[in-house]
């Protein structure tokens, strides 16, 4: 019997650090229009942590691509889960741009110092995301860490 012909060959990215702060805490932290964009650094517009909601972030424009990408909630468990589409590029880019079609997933989980926070970014497709996948592998590494310290802080 033959085979299928394996699929595109796909990378996701794992991080996982144990954040001083409650899972409710974090949960704010993530959720926050304006937190996320200062965690994230990126302009995020029309975030709800509902399920269908669409939102988007901004980031630097490459080629035929404006720079937004598109996201949908498609998973909210308050202070547990969170997951959404991340959705960005062009087909005409090639490197930095290129069509991504990903998700980010969020869970947290009480750990003994906080919470642990666990990112997947999954579905980048090699060789075209290849860019995406080691900038965006290096990025969340230490955007993870930093949504400790935003998330401590008083909204005012």
């Amino acid at each position: 019997m033959k085979e299928a012909a394996p699929k595109s060959d796909t990378q996701d990215i794992v991080v996982d650090e144990v954040l001083p702060h409650a899972p409710e805490t974090i949960w704010n932290a993530l959720t926050k229009g304006e937190l996320i964009t200062r965690w994230l650094g990126m302009p995020t517009s029309g975030f709800e942590p509902v399920v269908g909601k669409r939102f988007t972030f901004k980031t630097t424009p490459a080629g035929a691509w404006d720079g937004f990408i598109q996201c949908q909630v498609l998973e909210a468990v308050p202070n547990e889960r969170l997951v959404y589409t991340w959705q960005g590029g062009h087909e005409g880019n090639v490197g930095y741009g290129s069509r991504l079609e990903t998700v980010v997933t969020w869970v947290l989980s009480k750990a003994e110092n906080g919470t642990r926070v666990r990112l997947v970014h999954s579905g980048f497709v090699l060789p075209q995301n290849d860019t995406a996948f080691r900038n965006m592998s290096s990025g969340w590494k230490k955007v993870v860490p930093g949504i400790g310290a935003i998330a401590g802080e008083k909204l005012h």
